[in-house]
Formats: C-alpha cells, structure tokens, sequence
C-alpha cells in the first residue's frame, strides 16, 4: 500500500472541539470516538504531518450558540455580529486549550510534538511525529496591555489572528455574511497596531484570514514579515467578506507570504451556500485562481476541520488524499502537489518564525 502524500494543514479548530467533548477526551484525541473531523489515528492514516491548531474563544451567549452551518445554508444572509469580549472573559477558556494542546503530547508522545520553530516541525516530521503549531483565532484573551503574549509565546504561540468574525480591541473582523466584501469598517486599533509590532519582535505570525480589508493593508505598512491568511479562498469565485481580493492576493505574493486553501463550503460554493455537494471542479477552480494570482510558492492547504461544513467528497482528515489525488488528474505534477500539500507552509513559517 503506497503511504499518503504528507502535508500540513495551516488551520483546524480541533482544540475547541476537544474542549466541548464531553466524552473523554482520550477518546477524541486518540481515535476511539471516531467523531469530527481530526483525530490522532485518523491524522496520521492521512498523511497530516503538521499543522496551526487553533485556539478559539465561542462567542459569549446566555443560551445554546447560533447554529452558524444552518444560517449559512440559506443565502443571502446576513448573520449579527458576535458581541466584543473581554479578556477577562476570553482567556480561561484559551488558557484551558493551550493546556489541551500540550496534553496532547504528553497523550502521544511518540505521535505528537508541541513545535516553535521550522527546525522543530522538520524534526518531528523526520520522527514520524505530527507536529503541532499553537496558533490563536481572535486575539481577545491577549487583553489591552499585551502582557499575557509573553506568556502565550512562551506556551508555544507562533501565530495570531487579531480578529475572528467579531470587533475585538485591536480590529474588526468580517461579517459572516453573503455576498458581501471585505472592505467594511475601520482599520487597526492604536492597541492592534502595538500588537502587530509586538508580534512582529518575538517572531509571531499575524494571520489575515479574518480581518477586513482595513486592518489587511494597516498589517501591510506596519509589518515587515510575510502577509499570511491562513484558511481563506478567493473572493472573485465566492464573493464571502471572508475570501481574498486579486489585490490581496498580488499583496501576499509580492511579500512572500501564504494563503492556505479553505475546504469550507461556504467559502467555495459560487452561490455562497453551507452544502456538502461541492465538487472537485469548485475546490479546483479555487486551487487555480489562488496559484494564478498569489503564485505557486504561496499557496497551501488550510482546512478549517472541525469549523466547516466540508465537501463530501472530503469528509474529514482522511479525505485529503483524495484531493490531492484530484489535483494530479487535474494536471498538477509532483512537485507542485508537495509544495502545495507542504513544502510552501514550511517555507513560509521560516521567513515569519524567529
């Protein structure tokens, strides 16, 4: 039996699901549930050799959270923003999947390594090890005087997002809305311009994937690492605030930086709709305009398991061979298939992480 193409994923929002689990989590880790998207046995079966887990704080609510798949599955819509969150609210709940992420190691040691740097990601992939990248989705937990980014980055975080799909106090993010553009609203905060500088001496990547067109080109003038987004797709085929612009996607190309390729269908589908039918010709025509205009070093795969309504034809984890299969009769050679499935991601977390 041939071994599955390796590849890196730059986003999942597996920590949050293990968080809410209530069944023991030795089970959603280690693959006994066999539930969601992610899980230790399903990963390595797939090829995942690393990948962004994202910290991600719920929006705060008195009563059950929004079905956001069913709202999405009906456009156009035009959900309300999440209201802000404070730190003081936000940071239990990133402070317990910081933890989660590191008891993942200690749960399979042999199988999974925390990883702050490239050197360590490669050494886990020689190991045979996924190697797993903190990353946090929303900034909320960092507070206003930025303190507790020392101690995140000392736990591991190499990459940040400022917004999710709500204001935070350093930016605003898109609306989960459709059709809709991500030029609305304001730029960065004064407070979300000192944490892009901070981000910027202790070598965190600042992730773009949430953040309006404003804040997008405030992180252009005030960073000098790599524009990355990681789990975004191209606005010209799926007009959602959440996809790139052609000018987004030249920005991130003439900065040497990344945009990882989005499985959710709400993201893809032309008509913005949250369904499973989604083909390999949609997912491919989103492959293709993100190469022809961001380029064939910077474009890689950014999942989004655990957070999405996914294309059947995926499934979960264990459907990316089945993508990268399809790239291959789509006309994609070796070589183009590796550094999209890795070889991209690691170079660009090279170039972002000190």
């Amino acid at each position: 039996m041939t071994a599955p193409i390796p590849f890196f994923d730059g986003h999942n929002d597996f920590l949050l699901r293990l968080m809410l689990t209530p069944a023991p989590r030795e089970e959603t880790w280690l693959g006994a549930a066999g539930r969601g998207h992610l899980d230790l046995s399903r990963m390595k079966a797939a090829g995942f050799a690393g990948g962004l887990f994202a910290i991600f704080v719920p929006p705060a609510s008195s009563g059950p959270p929004p079905d956001f798949k069913t709202l999405m599955a009906d456009p156009p819509y035009a959900l309300p923003m999440p209201p802000e969150m404070t730190h003081a609210q936000a940071q239990p709940h990133a402070l317990t999947m910081a933890g989660l992420f590191h008891w993942m190691a200690r749960a399979a040691p042999d199988d999974f390594h925390v990883c702050r740097s490239v050197a360590d990601i490669r050494a886990a992939m020689q190991a045979g090890a996924i190697a797993g990248v903190m990353h946090m989705e929303g900034a909320e937990a960092i507070g206003p005087d930025l303190d507790a980014l020392y101690l995140f980055h000392d736990m591991g975080l190499r990459s940040l997002g400022p917004v999710w799909s709500r204001p935070t106090i350093f930016g605003h993010g898109v609306p989960m809305a459709f059709p809709g553009s991500p030029d609305i609203g304001a730029g960065l905060t004064d407070k979300g311009r000192d944490l892009v500088r901070l981000c910027d001496e202790l070598g965190i990547l600042i992730d773009l994937s949430h953040l309006n067109e404003k804040g997008f080109d405030d992180v252009a003038r005030l960073s000098n690492a790599p524009l990355v987004a990681t789990h975004s797709n191209a606005h010209a085929l799926c007009p959602s605030p959440r996809n790139l612009t052609d000018r987004q996607l030249h920005m991130i190309r003439e900065r040497g930086g990344m945009v990882g390729f989005n499985f959710a269908t709400f993201y893809l589908n032309a008509d913005g709709r949250a369904a499973s039918d989604t083909g390999w010709d949609t997912m491919l025509r989103h492959l293709d305009h993100l190469i022809a205009h961001a380029g064939e070093d910077h474009v890689g795969l950014g999942s989004d398991f655990d957070g999405c309504v996914l294309p059947d034809l995926i499934g979960d984890v264990t459907g990316v061979p089945r993508l990268l299969q399809a790239m291959a009769a789509h006309g994609y050679d070796d070589a183009l298939i590796a550094r999209l499935a890795r070889e991209n991601w690691l170079a660009c977390l090279d170039r972002c992480l000190t």
